[in-house]
């Protein structure tokens, strides 16, 4: 019997005495054999039929819920614009960069991606803003005015991680060639560094240090893709 949206079609008829006849659903659709019981009425034979599609409907639900390739089907269609992290850090051990490398490992299977790691300056440590000024100045010279250039500073405007997705889509449909995520040292950006920047970014309220902020900035590059992507990772 014919469904219109998980609904058995209502039967209409015409006619008084019982028996078999063919009758017509709204539809148009003849349906022989129905029961007629009397007057305007016809046995209920569709309510199994109904039951059953009810039923075969939460089965579809939930496998639709299950099913990654249903969850697939919110991705986006980006430009998979190279990615690059440029951070002001020495190496940070054995365990450390083997975490570090595991989400650039991630990161690659949905785009170019190079991570540069900036020797900090330890010779003028006791006065910070030299040490900036030194490292800004490494910095500078790592990008190209070709890069978008996005820097962390507890200063920048928070974002979320749909909000980092929106932004690399942003900079594949515009065309960027390489979208540049800078993280300071430990006494932050110069101003040369800040004024270059094409947007400022922070990962959280509280300062976080610089080694944690490159391991989370990492993280939140991979979710973002996934995101992009219409992968289950992040929910």
């Amino acid at each position: 019997m014919p469904t219109t949206g998980g609904n058995v079609a209502f039967l209409l008829f015409a006619g008084a005495s019982i028996g078999s006849r063919s009758l017509r659903d709204t539809s148009g659709n003849v349906h022989a054999d129905c029961k007629v019981l009397h007057e305007g009425r016809v046995q209920q034979f569709a309510t199994q039929q109904h039951r059953s599609v009810k039923r075969s409907a939460r089965f579809k639900s939930k496998n639709t819920q299950a099913n990654p390739a249903s969850v697939r089907s919110s991705a986006r269609a980006v430009r998979a614009v190279k990615l690059q992290l440029l951070a002001v850090a020495k190496n940070g051990g054995a365990d450390y960069e083997a975490v570090a490398a595991g989400y650039g490992d991630k990161i690659r299977r949905y785009c170019k991606f190079e991570e540069t790691l900036i020797r900090p300056n330890p010779k003028n440590s006791k006065v910070p803003e030299e040490q900036k000024r030194a490292e800004g100045e490494r910095f500078l010279k790592a990008v190209t005015p070709r890069d978008r250039v996005v820097i962390l500073d507890e200063r920048g405007r928070e974002i979320t991680s749909e909000g980092l997705a929106d932004m690399i889509a942003k900079a594949g449909d515009d065309g960027v060639e390489n979208l540049v995520f800078g993280i300071g040292g430990p006494y932050g950006h110069p101003s040369e560094v800040r004024e270059t920047a094409h947007d400022v970014i922070r990962l959280s309220k509280m300062v976080l240090n610089h080694q944690i902020a490159r391991l989370m900035l990492l993280e939140q590059l991979y979710r973002a893709w996934t995101i992009l992507r219409g992968e289950p990772y992040h929910h």
